[in-house]
């Protein structure tokens, strides 16, 4: 039950992008059509749901205070936290480097649609902020760590599939004419983050 409570509270409560307002740009520039949407929703899910229980072993057995006691008493007292930034943006890029030659080598329509964003996902503010959160929430297990970056991705691919759809509809509606392009997405952003600040009292 608890997995569940922290798979749906990262989707909807703890959204990377209504909550947290985490990924903006990606999510702005890629969510003009549905398609192109998809593929970077499930980039990101698939980075996350790599990256962030790696990062959770990086963490817990080399970087946190204390983490190197298993290479003996001498090591107890060892801090490796200060570069936890470092660490985890490398493993992030890492991934992000696979993630991007298989887009490339086996969908390269795909690629072409997501340019420069794809290789963005190594800066993506929400890819890192997954970790950041997994480091404070001090999660048991890599289980746990697992489902929040499961449900994180998700959120954030449920996010941008939902704009790209709507805006694919505005495209054929009568939008006034300075609120065309980024006005009417910005005025829509913040009604859908305002329709999932009701999910807020979910209670599980």
């Amino acid at each position: 039950m608890e997995y569940v409570s922290l798979f749906v509270k990262s989707i909807f409560v703890d959204n990377m992008i209504f909550a947290y307002f985490l990924g903006m740009c990606s999510y702005l520039a890629v969510s003009k059509n549905v398609k192109t949407a998809n593929g970077l929703g499930a980039a990101v899910i698939f980075v996350l749901a790599v990256t962030l229980p790696i990062n959770y072993l990086l963490y817990t057995y080399v970087l946190k205070p204390g983490a190197l006691l298993w290479l003996g008493e001498g090591f107890a007292d060892v801090n490796l936290s200060f570069l936890s930034f470092i660490v985890f943006i490398a493993t992030i890029a890492a991934i992000v480097q696979i993630v991007e030659m298989v887009v490339e080598k086996f969908a390269p329509s795909l690629y072409s649609s997501l340019g420069i964003f794809l290789p963005l996902i190594a800066v993506n503010c929400s890819i890192l902020g997954g970790s950041l959160f997994m480091q404070n929430k001090d999660f048991a297990g890599i289980g746990e760590s697992f489902t929040y970056a499961l449900g994180s991705g998700i959120g954030w691919w449920l996010a941008i599939v939902a704009l790209a759809a709507i805006r694919e509809k505005m495209a054929y509606a009568h939008v006034p004419a300075p609120l065309k392009g980024l006005g009417i997405t910005f005025i829509t952003v913040g009604l859908m983050g305002m329709a999932f600040m009701t999910f807020m009292g979910i209670s599980l």
